[in-house]
């Protein structure tokens, strides 16, 4: 085998081990929401997030914190842990499977709002398609929390309503990840501190389940293999991403990770036994395609920030 052929075979591998990380994460949603019914919201997401930090230290590594920027140390772990808390608590507090659905798509508008603060903060240039995605991806949003009835401002009101706290964790985590994205690129230097934060995430979740009393874990093995499942979501996720951005073709794994959200959605309404409508599916539809245009917007530009997700982890 020629080196030529050698390179665009491992190259391949990458891309593909980059695209089983888009598969993992798309299960977050569904595999949190099953480990929060047995274990709790609380008490489920620290489960998961420390088996999840066992895994990444021996898949990603722990490196030196001496070598990484003070900055990104303080600013990464605060955004970073902010940001978990807000997508496992949004999801495990969800009152049903549906609503644990529509709580992941909200966090979805992350990409969108990534990119408007790319362009605030970074200098990020765009070109006019930003304001059709921005449009359509709030738009989305609107008919995935509308019901069955789709574009509904009446039945969007009563469905927020319903679990302010769920959707407006889910909202202010999409903020957050938008400015980790963000603050990150720029200081950063091309550390990795994924495993030191998510460690602190389980820290953090552990201080709020003992200092509000904890609360019943149910461990069957059901739970066991949803917790596996998760952890090994999260953990093995982050390793596979690294591993396909670093080496595999970006172009393709950018692509397939903006389809996350229909994914997600795909995979949580067959393991949480909930029927979407069509109106759900347009609206994740939407969401999906004001994205693509909001990337799209951003690509004759200098990239002052990665468009990928999680990408800055």
């Amino acid at each position: 085998m020629s080196v030529q052929a050698s390179v665009k075979q491992s190259k391949s591998r990458a891309t593909l081990i980059g695209l089983i990380a888009v598969l993992l994460w798309s299960s977050i949603v569904g595999l949190i929401r099953g480990v929060s019914q047995h274990l709790g919201a609380v008490g489920g997401a620290a489960m998961i997030y420390t088996v999840a930090s066992v895994l990444l230290v021996f898949t990603v590594g722990f490196n030196n914190l001496k070598t990484f920027p003070r900055r990104y140390l303080v600013w990464g772990s605060l955004l970073f842990v902010s940001y978990e808390l807000c997508l496992s608590l949004s999801i495990g507090y969800a009152n049903s499977g549906r609503q644990a659905i529509e709580v992941g798509m909200v966090n979805y508008l992350w990409p969108t709002f990534t990119m408007l603060s790319a362009i605030a903060f970074n200098k990020q240039r765009a070109n006019a398609l930003i304001v059709p995605g921005v449009l359509i991806s709030i738009l989305g949003i609107c008919f995935v929390l509308g019901g069955d009835q789709g574009l509904d401002i009446g039945g969007m009101a009563e469905n927020v309503k319903d679990n302010p706290l769920s959707y407006g964790l889910a909202f202010t985590g999409a903020v957050i990840w938008a400015a980790y994205c963000t603050v990150t690129s720029r200081i950063a230097e091309g550390k990795n501190g994924a495993t030191l934060f998510f460690i602190l995430t389980a820290l953090a979740l552990w201080i709020k389940f003992f200092a509000t009393g904890g609360g019943a874990m149910h461990f069957s093995v059901s739970a066991l293999v949803y917790l596996a499942l998760a952890a090994s979501a999260m953990g093995f996720g982050y390793a596979a991403w690294n591993v396909g951005i670093l080496h595999g073709n970006v172009t393709v794994l950018a692509t397939a990770s903006y389809f996350i959200p229909v994914f997600s959605a795909a995979l949580a309404a067959s393991l949480l036994h909930a029927p979407l409508s069509f109106a759900f599916w347009k609206g994740a539809s939407m969401v999906v395609a004001g994205s693509i245009l909001c990337w799209l917007a951003t690509r004759g530009g200098r990239a002052k920030t990665l468009s990928s997700p999680k990408s800055s982890a």
